[in-house]
């Protein structure tokens, strides 16, 4: 327990001497005497902390929306008064801790100050000089910062205190590994439509109809958007766009090693920290005492450690003679290497390969032409933004730009043609009847506009146009009700006494499973029924086109010697003893808050606010 708590008094510190440390800016500017902007109980909150503790606030927003956050903003989203009353409790609890009778002596004081890293010269010794300076850069001196260590060291004690003086109640913690834990076996079968008795009648008009109207949702067609658009891509202009030829060439040439690759071999290379080892190692190979697989297993590694993959000879060095003109599975060496004697098995030869210019060509060309054809698209954009702002509508930016018009009826799912991009299907989802134009770039180098024509909303098919999908729908819901007719009578007779097997029916055995396991072959939903199931019951859980059949034999509490049951009621109570301890602690700090006087000072408040303007 005290190292526990020594623990969580380093973090403390640390958090505290961070919350110093993250200052930037604050009120160490203002002008006249005031250096508090008021009490708690018998504690000055002195502006460096509050401006600090705002400033650290602030930042961390801007973290989080990832630009810059002004000060009126700030205070609209309240940051001023979350970081007021945070620090009034603060103070709230030092008042307390005061009261108390609770302090740290100078020698742990001094301890914490020479651990903190920003403390520290360059031979990694705390240096006073250094410790000096950064208190000065963040506007504290060494007795503020010490009174503030002090504090904080001595706040820790009694939030540690609070927080780890509340047990577990060993009933609740039980009660959770008794729910957790707790195991059942159990007999199951699988039912599907091929052990059903009898085939399934053909469906008459009548039944086509009644389910046809039990279930609109499978007939309704989602919702349609009518969409007009305009939209340029670098592939339906490059073909016009001249390609220097000279570009080409000198592409080819910058991409050469692509193109033409010498004769290379599949290498595996184990290295040695001298000649002796290479040399004994070699020896033991050559008499046959052990192999390469087994001196790279000896050493700690496998191939992959040692695999070089396929080089050329200049990739292997002095070695890379020897190597090329061995024969596949031969081991060499000790040869040098970069990195020391080696042993080298050569394990394949791989020919030279070359792609002419001739055969690169076109595709070099049409990269060089897809680029500048992003290019002038580019280019273009300015003045379609401003034929756009101008009032022109898709068709007016059709007939004056290389923009070509198209229609489209999407729905959510839809990813052919320009839905293929994910910015269009954005952009369609969200775009209103009577929306500004508005030009957006495409992954590729293109751009669009779009405009809502028309909104069709979600429209139940006439039943003339799902025939194919009304007389499928059918099928499948008589199936599972014929099958799950059949499971039921099946059910009824191992109720009885019937053993599955003598039913014709495949029997699984499960034993001790938990709430958390999965059965191969079931539905989702098969262990939330069993754990609803009563010993001795049997039931039938409603597959995917099948049924399940289910007798539960037995029910059994958790194994309490099971290691894993011991290691989770332990996770179980120090999670419940620290949510307990968070809500006494909680109550605790309203309590000290509740009974402590507070004033505050608003004119110094609105002078540090005035610092972040």
């Amino acid at each position: 327990m005290a190292a526990r708590k020594g623990s969580r008094i380093f973090v403390w510190i640390i958090l505290g001497f961070l919350f110093v440390g993250l200052v930037g800016f604050g009120a160490t500017g203002i002008s006249g005497n005031i250096r508090t902007i008021g009490t708690v109980g018998s504690k000055a909150v002195s502006v460096q902390h509050y401006s600090n503790a705002l400033t650290e606030q602030i930042r961390a927003f801007e973290a989080q929306i990832g630009q810059p956050l002004s000060f009126p903003l700030a205070q609209s989203l309240g940051l001023d008064r979350s970081v007021r009353a945070q620090v009034i409790q603060t103070r709230a609890l030092d008042n307390e801790v005061a009261a108390l009778g609770i302090s740290v002596g100078d020698a742990r004081v001094r301890d914490q100050i020479v651990q903190i890293g920003a403390f520290r010269g360059l031979d990694g010794a705390f240096s006073r000089d250094a410790y000096r300076e950064t208190l000065r850069r963040n506007g504290l001196s060494e007795g503020e910062f010490e009174t503030g260590l002090r504090e904080d060291t001595a706040r820790s004690l009694l939030q540690a205190a609070v927080l780890g003086g509340v047990p577990a109640p060993d009933a609740y913690v039980d009660a959770l590994i008794g729910y957790i834990g707790e195991r059942r076996s159990l007999v199951w079968a699988a039912l599907g439509s091929d052990a059903l008795a009898e085939p399934l009648p053909a469906p008459s008009d009548e039944d086509l109809l009644a389910h046809y109207l039990a279930n609109p949702e499978a007939f309704t067609a989602p919702e349609t958007r009518a969409i007009t658009y305009a939209w340029l891509r670098p592939e339906m202009i490059q073909d016009q766009l001249p390609v220097d030829e000279e570009a080409v060439a000198a592409l080819y040439q910058e991409r050469i090693s692509d193109y033409v690759q010498p004769e290379r071999r599949l290498v595996e290379r184990l290295v040695y920290l001298d000649d002796a080892a290479a040399t004994a190692a070699r020896a033991r190979l050559d008499a046959g005492e052990i192999d390469f697989d087994g001196l790279v297993a000896e050493r700690g590694l496998d191939l992959s450690a040692v695999d070089l993959g396929d080089v050329a000879l200049a990739d292997l060095g002095a070695a890379g003679e020897a190597v090329f003109a061995a024969v596949p599975g031969n081991v060499l060496g000790p040869l040098p290497s970069a990195l020391g004697p080696a042993l080298f098995r050569m394990n394949a030869i791989l020919g030279a390969e070359e792609i002419t210019f001739e055969e690169a060509a076109p595709d070099l060309r049409g990269e060089l032409a897809a680029a500048r054809a992003r290019r002038v698209i580019e280019d273009q954009s300015e003045t379609m933004i401003d034929l756009i702002a101008g009032g022109a509508s898709l068709e007016d930016l059709a007939a004056n730009t290389d923009l070509e018009l198209g229609r489209i009826d999407w729905q959510v799912g839809q990813s052919d043609g320009i839905a293929a991009y994910e910015t269009f299907r954005e952009a369609a989802a969200a775009v209103q009847a009577g929306a500004t134009l508005q030009l957006t770039p495409l992954s590729d180098g293109g751009v669009f506009a779009l405009r809502l024509d028309a909104l069709v909303p979600p429209t139940l098919r006439p039943i003339e146009e799902v025939g194919d999908d009304l007389r499928a729908g059918w099928t499948r819901s008589a199936t599972q009700a014929a099958i799950m007719a059949q499971a039921e009578a099946l059910r009824a007779q191992i109720a009885e006494g019937a053993e599955p097997a003598t039913l014709g029916l495949t029997a699984l055995s499960e034993v001790n499973l938990t709430r958390r396991d999965f059965v191969n072959g079931t539905p989702p939903s098969f262990m939330t029924e069993v754990f609803t199931m009563a010993e001795g019951e049997t039931r039938v859980i409603a597959g995917d086109g099948s049924a399940l059949i289910v007798r539960l034999d037995a029910i059994a509490p958790p194994d309490p010697t099971d290691p894993a049951i011991v290691a989770q009621r332990a996770m179980l109570a120090e999670q419940v003893a620290s949510g307990i301890g968070q809500d006494v602690y909680g109550i605790f700090a309203r309590d000290i808050l509740d009974r402590t006087e507070i004033k505050i000072n608003e004119a110094a408040v609105a002078a540090v606010h005035a610092q972040f303007q």
